[in-house]
C-alpha cells in the first residue's frame, strides 16, 4: 500500500505508458530540439499533476511512463 498515491477521497496507482514517434521515423528530436521536446513534457505533467515515473528521449521517438489522479 506505500507506493500507492491519494486524493481527497480515493487511493490510486494508475499508470500509462505513451510512446510519440515521429513521422516516417526521422531522427529530428536531436540536439535542441530534443531538450525542448522534454523540457515541454514536463511542463505539461506539472501543470497537470502527472508524475514522470519515466521517461526517454531518442532521436525518432519519446517513451514516457506516467502515473495520473483519477480525475473526470
Amino acid at each position: 500500500m506505500e507506493n500507492y498515491r491519494t486524493g481527497s477521497h480515493s487511493r490510486y496507482d494508475l499508470k500509462y505508458h505513451f510512446v510519440w514517434v515521429t513521422k516516417y521515423r526521422r531522427k529530428v528530436l536531436t540536439g535542441e530540439v530534443g531538450i525542448r521536446v522534454r523540457d515541454l513534457v514536463r511542463e505539461v505533467c506539472l501543470a497537470n499533476e502527472v508524475e514522470i515515473l519515466q521517461g526517454s528521449v531518442s532521436g525518432d521517438h519519446v517513451h514516457v511512463l506516467l502515473s495520473c489522479p483519477p480525475t473526470n
